[in-house]
């Protein structure tokens, strides 16, 4: 007899498998673009790579000024919690004392026989909060004693108050130390991301960029063999209208060609407002840290009428600061692939304008 033995289901269900599963595979490639041939990405166009970095180096740099001014605060934090700390012990040593002439008294007291008496007690015990609550008993000491006794209670009074103090800068230090760290984590992702971008165009191509970046191959900027051009000698043709704003146009002179780091104030590296920091600290002028506060730390003048020696500002968030030395150029630290140079100060939206000295 004939046999009448369906063939096996398995083998057709495994040719439909791998017959779906090579077509799933072919459109996966074809949306993909593999279609065989490996296609790197494509290369963006330097111009395309110049406005996208451009736009990263501006937020990064927003960003570090954020950073500068939360490590300003973080700084002025600890030192006030290094003061108060300081005062906790001095007055704690004053405590001690006290309260050890306050035994002193007390031991006489005892040895005549009269007793101590319940101020004096409070006064000595290991307490000082049920002390201060029945501080009224002092009155029933004698007259110096009484007086002691209230010496003593507003020492603890003071101490713990200074504590107090001390606890709440210590939170705002923890505070300002995340706001740092926040700004800084800003600050490294859009750096990285702007390094990956340039990663992608030839050495010869991020030359051409790196001159293109705040007013092309100038004083103190690399030209396209990668070499620096010389800087004119300190003060070199600029008459400053004060000798501070002199020294500071020298310094800032000094230092062409030295590298833009963020959150950098010299004296071999530095980021905008760090340039103009360090160089009106070496004219005995202090300048706050953040160009934000810089702007308003002397008088506001506006573009026509610059002198060398000005702050001029940039950028609708004041976020760029460069310090101008007339003829409508000025010197500033520019961004990470440009050192400190000499530019057209209408290279960059202008913000306005500040002299110090």
């Amino acid at each position: 007899m004939a046999s009448h033995r369906k063939p096996p289901q398995h083998r057709r269900s495994g040719s439909r498998t791998r017959t779906l599963f090579t077509a799933v595979l072919a459109g996966a490639a074809a949306s993909a673009g593999l279609d065989g041939v490996g296609h790197a990405a494509p290369k963006p166009a330097p111009e395309q790579v110049r406005e996208e970095v451009g736009e990263l180096y501006r937020e990064a740099e927003a960003a570090t000024e954020k950073y500068n001014g939360a490590r300003e605060r973080t700084e002025a934090a600890e030192r006030r919690v290094s003061e108060l700390q300081d005062e906790a012990a001095r007055r704690t040593e004053e405590l001690n004392a006290a309260r050890e002439a306050l035994g002193s008294a007390a031991a006489a007291q005892y040895r005549s026989g009269n007793g101590l008496d319940p101020a004096m007690q409070l006064a000595l015990s290991s307490d000082p909060d049920r002390f201060l609550r029945d501080a009224g008993l002092a009155e029933r000491a004698g007259a110096v004693q009484a007086t002691e006794i209230a010496s003593v209670a507003r020492q603890i009074r003071e101490l713990d108050e200074v504590r107090r103090e001390a606890r709440t800068e210590l939170r705002e230090l923890e505070d300002q130390q995340e706001r740092a760290q926040r700004h800084k984590r800003t600050v490294t992702g859009k750096l990285g991301k702007a390094r990956r971008l340039l990663s992608r165009l030839t050495a010869e191509e991020r030359a051409r960029l790196s001159a293109g970046t705040g007013g092309g191959a100038t004083e103190g900027s690399p030209d396209r063999t990668g070499r620096t051009a010389a800087a004119k000698p300190s003060g070199g043709g600029i008459t400053a209208p004060s000798s501070r704003a002199h020294a500071a146009i020298a310094y800032a002179q000094r230092k062409l060609g030295s590298p833009y780091v963020w959150g950098a104030t010299g004296p071999d590296a530095f980021d905008c407002s760090g340039l103009v920091q360090a160089a009106y600290r070496s004219a005995g002028v202090s300048l706050p840290r953040t160009t934000y506060a810089q702007i308003g730390a002397g008088q506001r003048v506006s573009r026509s009428q610059l002198r060398p020696g000005d702050l001029v500002f940039f950028y609708p968030g004041v976020t760029h600061v460069g310090m101008y030395i007339g003829d409508g150029k000025m010197i500033h630290a520019p961004n990470p692939s440009a050192p400190v140079r000499v530019a057209p100060v209408d290279e960059m939206p202008f913000a306005g304008a500040t002299r110090v000295v």
